[in-house]
């Protein structure tokens, strides 16, 4: 595939171009058929071009395309709100505001933040991904490749290991890591916000530990900091919750999303607490394009296909069948280069490790391809890049899927151990 006129620094994963999409299928331009495990890097939980997505967002264009909402509101916008003060299960009730990309959400939940608790530092997370816009960026926990060549990036933004059962780190290292920031590096008292993902993505699909969790939320309440989880690639039904924070025990401040919250369209919000998402002044936020009025009919749709009782049903068929293949694989010992299963529900990452005659990433690069070649689509993660992460839409037929695991275990047959 020829990338003229596309600048360099953009990676490409896969040097295919994908022509249409159906559910979990997809051809490229060429009519070869693929199972897609990427999906928009988790953006089609509900798959390509879901029928009721298809129809809500033709009614939409035929009616209105775009209103700048913060010049002339439209009915979109406010029903998507309203449906989201519904959809995320918080004890109280939601301010929100539509952006167009989970990396504008962040940099508006640092805003609203900071204007809250009048504090600008912030706790972030090693291995953390918020976006790649300049102050999402600083909060990301990995340097290569996003702030590589970049100098000095707004902050002040301090990193803690992050705690999980898929890592080395439990909760009594990270707490005693943010204890000393708090004695060596920052007051608790100039810390506006600590921000975490409930599931890593780009780190991994490490689910953070539940009792980091609850003595994290103590901690913020103790010292007046903003709790903010960053769901933008674990919400919307990925963890079988609608929000991976359910499988924690607590509620954020300020809640992030975007991804799949609109089936491909960009669109994406920053919701919490009306203490903080109404700290700035009148005009203090908005965006041409934030809200649009054709993304808003598609996550309307979204979030009437995603009632809990099908996200559960979703999660669950697909855990099996992907905890099935990876037992499967294990049992074999044909693949020394398998180690662990990373994360919860279906968001789920299968961890390479070093063998004699490969890195886990280099394993992981040649499975990539070998996928490809077998007619299935993946995509790595990690500081490392060595954990496979598997993001299939949730609505994937069993029979797809299925045979979705059974090309990457034909895939894995390539492999030298």
């Amino acid at each position: 595939m020829e990338l003229l006129h596309v600048s360099d620094s953009l990676g490409i994963v896969h040097p295919i171009c994908i022509e249409r999409g159906r559910n979990a299928d997809v051809w490229d331009e060429q009519g070869k058929h693929y199972i897609d495990f990427v999906a928009g890097i988790g953006v089609l939980n509900a798959g390509h071009c879901h029928p009721a997505v298809v129809d809500a967002v033709k009614g939409q264009v035929e009616t209105l395309m775009h209103s700048a909402f913060n010049a002339l509101p439209h009915r979109g916008y406010l029903n998507v709100v309203s449906a989201l003060d519904a959809f995320v299960p918080v004890s109280y009730p939601l301010s929100c505001m539509l952006t167009n990309s989970g990396a504008e959400a962040t940099e508006n939940a640092l805003k609203v933040a900071r204007a809250a608790t009048g504090r600008q530092a912030v706790i972030a997370f090693d291995d953390g991904f918020h976006g790649r816009t300049l102050a999402a960026l600083n909060l990301n926990g990995k340097v290569k490749p996003y702030k590589n060549c970049l100098g000095t990036l707004p902050g002040p933004v301090y990193h803690v290991p992050f705690p999980s059962r898929d890592s080395e780190t439990d909760a009594d290292q990270a707490m005693a890591a943010i204890e000393r920031l708090f004695e060596v590096e920052v007051p608790a008292d100039e810390v506006a916000a600590i921000i975490v993902e409930p599931v890593q993505g780009e780190g991994g699909f490490r689910l953070l530990c539940a009792d980091f969790a609850a003595r994290l939320r103590a901690l913020c309440d103790n010292h007046g900091i903003v709790l903010i989880f960053d769901e933008i690639q674990s919400g919307f039904g990925r963890t079988g919750e609608r929000f991976a924070f359910s499988h924690l025990g607590v509620e954020p401040d300020v809640l992030l999303m975007g991804k799949s919250m609109a089936a491909g369209l960009p669109l994406a919000a920053v919701v919490g607490k009306s203490t903080v998402m109404n700290a700035l002044p009148k005009g203090g936020l908005g965006g041409t394009y934030s809200g649009n009025a054709v993304a808003c009919a598609s996550a309307l749709a979204v979030m009437s296909l995603m009632s809990e009782q099908n996200v559960k049903r979703w999660g669950e068929a697909q855990e099996a069948l992907i905890l099935e293949a990876y037992q499967r694989w294990c049992d074999s010992e044909r693949y020394p280069m398998l180690a662990g299963l990373n994360g919860v529900g279906a968001m789920r990452g299968i961890v390479f490790n070093d063998t004699a005659n490969a890195t886990g990433a280099e394993h992981l690069a040649a499975l990539l391809v070998a996928g490809r070649e077998q007619g299935v689509l993946l995509m790595p993660s990690g500081r490392r890049r060595n954990v496979l992460r598997l993001l299939p839409p949730l609505t994937t037929e069993p029979d797809v899927m299925k045979e979705g695991l059974a090309r990457i275990e034909r895939a894995l047959d390539t492999l030298n151990p």
